[in-house]
This record gives structure tokens, sequence and C-alpha cells, in this order.
């Protein structure tokens, strides 16, 4: 049956039924993470440069005090945030909706702060990191308010509604089959009409079935894509109907009045041209300091880090050599510089900044605190401090989202039956099938390879005392010796997989189960499956066990 909670005790009873438990273990030991977002978790004081608060709870106090200081326009962002909520069909809603007015609404107030992450718009949320920044956001606000109560916390989850590659929402991975919507239109993913929805939905509904908690998700999902004008309509009422209880504010910045707000700093970054300057310089800084390599920078800033945008279109703007002239690329849309000037302050919706602009606009109209991201969104923030001082805006605190394995009952019990550990999981394939078949071997070389070494060591004192150049001889045949050794151990254990065939395919198929593709779960998995299982108790098992300052990769298991 499906389960919605109403209380934290109802949850409290299915966390009983279903004996969850969290386990830690360290990014590094994972062998998935590395770069400038694993120095930063790890401390790194080489880094300390690129960043303005540390990420821990007691520097929100200088956060808020700092923020303080910006002027936000919250009247209009509080009438733009409900004229969307509005728009889309959702603060009518008696069930779920006063949560989320009343943070709206508190937005008004200089005592009120939001904490922010953002995403594109995926299809049916996309893989299931999607949900956990979200999850790191909500808790992030709860710790704020538990620390300062007298102020108000507002998470937020940025739509990155104006994002044009299609190819990167426009899919979901679902039971091993990969799920697409597939549209001729182009531009702005989030004014994308979802009117050919229809199809794409028959055929979800044939592969989870009539399962109640199934039943639930297509309700939603109909609602969600056939009730509204757009993606970005779609994507809100999705998230909204998920997150609402948690008090979760959806803000969509394709908006002409939030734009109105950013007018000034776009006009700087087309026409003065020192942003691209300035994070270059950053960047340089960050290779000399060899935390990073040239060629794994995230995001490299333009002249012009700004977009022209129309419905079905969104190009860059390109200021032409030796001529008084700016070019939309692809188009035949050109202003001279008066022109494009006026152009900016009369539709400023026309203009949308890119992914060195955008974090700037964000924290323009924001009373913004941190940011949540995951590993290469950090990255690419720490390009960014100076051009926010540039620019005269706070730069936030960073906080890494939360990672985690979720491991269900089944494949718990399979785990434990192959007596493997949690560690062993996160090895490739081809080492953890050698660890698993030597502890089933009796043979053992250690100790041959041990008397091999120091035959050749008493070998090679020998004859360097003779001849100094027989040295690289020995050592050559000292390897070749090794390698025999080696072939015959190989030649062993296969033997002995051979034997062990039915165990070794059952690792095969967990460690594909729980590492799809060789990488992380969350990187591909979509909630739907946990949901079909969990219903809404797969969200609050997440909230109820994460925590946005733990340093540490989580795994969550149904025992």
């Amino acid at each position: 049956m499906l389960i919605k909670f109403t209380s934290i005790a109802d949850f409290t009873i299915l966390a009983t039924v279903m004996k969850i438990n969290k386990y830690s273990i360290s990014y590094s030991q994972t062998g998935y993470f590395k770069g400038l977002a694993t120095c930063y978790n790890d401390g790194n004081e080489k880094l300390k440069p690129f960043y303005k608060y540390t990420p821990d709870i007691d520097s929100f106090k200088d956060v808020m005090e700092d923020k303080s200081k910006e002027f936000i326009n919250r009247e209009l962002l509080v009438r733009v945030i409900s004229d969307q909520y509005l728009s889309s069909g959702l603060l009518d809603q008696e069930n779920y909706s006063q949560i989320t007015k009343v943070k709206i609404d508190s937005l008004a107030s200089e005592n009120t702060f939001t904490v922010t992450t953002g995403h594109q718009l995926c299809l049916f949320t996309g893989p299931l990191y999607f949900l956990y920044k979200i999850v790191s956001t909500i808790n992030l606000s709860k710790k704020l308010k538990d620390k300062y109560p007298h102020r108000d916390f507002v998470p937020v989850f940025w739509m990155a509604s104006e994002d044009h590659d299609f190819a990167e929402v426009n899919h979901v991975n679902l039971f091993g089959k990969k799920i697409a919507w597939e549209s001729e239109s182009e531009g702005p993913v989030g004014r994308m009409h979802t009117s050919t929805f229809i199809k794409l939905l028959e055929e979800l509904e044939q592969i989870i079935g009539d399962h109640p908690n199934a039943l639930r998700l297509m309700e939603l999902f109909k609602t969600a894509y056939l009730n509204r004008e757009n993606l970005s309509q779609s994507t809100r009422c999705l998230v909204h109907t998920l997150f609402s209880e948690y008090g979760l504010v959806i803000v969509d910045a394709d908006d002409k009045r939030l734009k109105n707000e950013f007018v000034s700093l776009m006009s700087d970054d087309i026409f003065k041209g020192e942003n691209e300057l300035i994070v270059n310089n950053t960047i340089s800084n960050l290779i000399e300091f060899k935390l990073v390599a040239r060629n794994k920078i995230q995001v490299h800033p333009r002249k012009i880090n700004c977009y022209y945008l129309l419905d079905g279109l969104r190009e860059r703007i390109e200021k032409l050599d030796h001529a008084d002239l700016y070019q939309v690329k692809n188009t035949n849309i050109t202003f001279s510089t008066l022109e494009l000037k006026q152009h900016l302050l009369d539709y400023p919706e026309r203009f949308s900044p890119n992914v060195v602009m955008r974090p700037l606009y964000q924290e323009k109209i924001l009373p913004n605190l941190a940011y949540i991201g995951g590993p290469g969104e950090l990255s690419y923030w720490f390009e960014l401090r100076d051009f926010f001082e540039l620019n005269k805006i706070n730069f936030p605190v960073l906080i890494s989202r939360n990672s985690l394995l979720w491991i269900d009952s089944s494949n718990f019990s399979k785990l434990n039956k192959l007596n493997l550990e949690f560690l062993d999981l996160f090895l490739p394939l081809g080492q953890l099938e050698r660890k698993y078949t030597r502890q089933f071997s009796e043979i053992a070389f250690e100790k041959e390879k041990e008397l091999i070494n120091e035959a050749f060591d008493s070998l090679l004192t020998k004859a360097i005392s003779i001849d100094n150049t027989l040295k690289t001889s020995v050592e050559g045949e000292r390897i070749k010796q090794l390698k025999s050794i080696e072939m015959i151990e190989n030649k062993i254990l296969k033997a002995e997989k051979a034997k062990l065939e039915v165990s070794i395919n059952q690792i095969n198929k967990l460690k594909q189960r729980l590492f799809p593709n060789s990488g992380l779960q969350e990187r591909h998995d979509n909630f739907i499956e946990f949901y079909l299982k969990y219903g809404d108790g797969f969200i609050n098992t997440l909230i109820q066990n994460l925590d946005p300052f733990d340093n540490s990769f989580n795994i969550i298991a149904e025992q």
C-alpha cells in the first residue's frame, strides 16, 4: 500500500519496520572522488584563498552579517515566486501548500535567509543525486534554525530552466532501460512544451505496473507533465509534490522582473570585459598552486558571458572584430553598442547568464547564505571568488551535497552471504573477484616470492661486487622469475574461480546492480525504482539519515 506520512512519528514506525542502518566511509575510500571538491572536504590549506567561509555551522554568523549589508529586493522576490506558484496551480492546493506559502512570505523579512541548490530540469528528476542535493539543502536549513533560532531559513531549489542542452535532461535510466522524451523543440529547456509526454507516460506505465505506489507515481507524473504548460512548470509541480512538506521553495529565474535586478551586472559583463580576465586569473592561480590540471578546469569564461534568449533560441552574443557591432551567433541578429545597451534595458528577459554569470545572478536576487553542490559544481565555484568581489556580491558558503549508496534488504542479504564487506564493493570488479577467490585458495605464493627475492638479493650483491654493469641483467631475471610465479598463481586462481562460478556470477550481478556501468548508483539510477518499493518512506529516510555537515560517503542499508 502507498505510505504517505503525516508526522515524524509515522516515519519512525516505518523506520523500525525497515530496520535502516547507516554506515560511513571516507570519500577517498570509494575511489570515485577526486579533484578540487575533495581538496575542499579534506581542508587542503592551498585551497583556502579560493573560498571565503569554512563549511561549518559557526561560519554562518559571519555570512548572515555580510549578506545583510547587500540590498535584496525581497518584496519583488516574494511577488515573483508567488506568481510562479500560482501560474503552476500549486498554492491553491490546501493539502500541502500552506508550508510553502509561509516560507515564500517569510522571504519578505530581513530576518530570513536562503540556502540553495540547483539542477537541470531532468526527466522524472533524473539521477538520484538530484534528490540528494535537495535533501542536503532542506537539512541544512533545519540545522541553521536549530543553531540560530531567532532567524528563519528557507531551502531553495533553483531550476536551471534556461539551459539548452536537451540531451542531458531528456532521459532516465530505469530497470536497466533508458527511457527518453523525444522532442524537436530547441532553445531553453524550461520553455519546452510537454504536450508530447502522453506516449512517454504510456511507456512508463507499462514498465512500472499497477502496484499502489506505481499508481501514485503515475498520478503524480500525469498531473505534473500533462496539466502544465512547459517543462519548468512540470518540474516545479513534481519537485513541489515530493518536498513541499519540508518547506522547499522552487525558483525559476527566467523572469523579466528578476532579470531587471541583474541588468547592471549583465551590462558590465557585456561591455567591460573584466569578468573574463579575473576568472582566468583565478584559474591560473589554481593551476600554479597545483590544485588542478589545466585540462581539468570545469568552466572557462568568455569575453561575454551572456546568451541571447528567445523561445526556441539560446545563442551566445559576440563582439565582432574591428566593428561597433554585436552579433547573436548562428542568427542574423546584430546590435550596435548603443542598440544593445538599450535592448538590455528594454528586454532583460532576452538575456541569459551562462555558467559563469549564473551563480552571480543567484546571489544577486536571493538573500542566500550557502550553495549546496556536487563535486563538479563546487570545482567551478572555486574559480569565482575574486569574480564575486569584483562585482560586489558576497560569496556564499560552499557545502558538498550528501553522497550515498542505498542497499536494499535483498542486496544486503547477498552481501552477507558472500561474506563481503562494504569497502569490498568499491573495488574494481577484477580486484573484487580476485580477493574473493583468494579466501578459498589454500595455495599461497608469498613465501616463494620472498625466497626468490632473497636469492636474487644475494646474487645482486655478488654480481655488482664483480661488475656493476651486471645489475640490470640480474634485476631483469628477478622480474622474469616473479612474473612466472604470478602466471602460475593466476592459473591456479582461474581454476579456483571456475569452481566458484556461481558465487562469482552473484558478485558480478551485485556489483552491476549497486554500481551500474561501473559508476556510482547516485549518478545513474532514478528514484522511481526506490519509490515503487518504499513510497514516501524513501525521501523520509534520506531526510532523517543525512547530515549536510557529514564529510563522508554514506551507505544506507535496509537489513
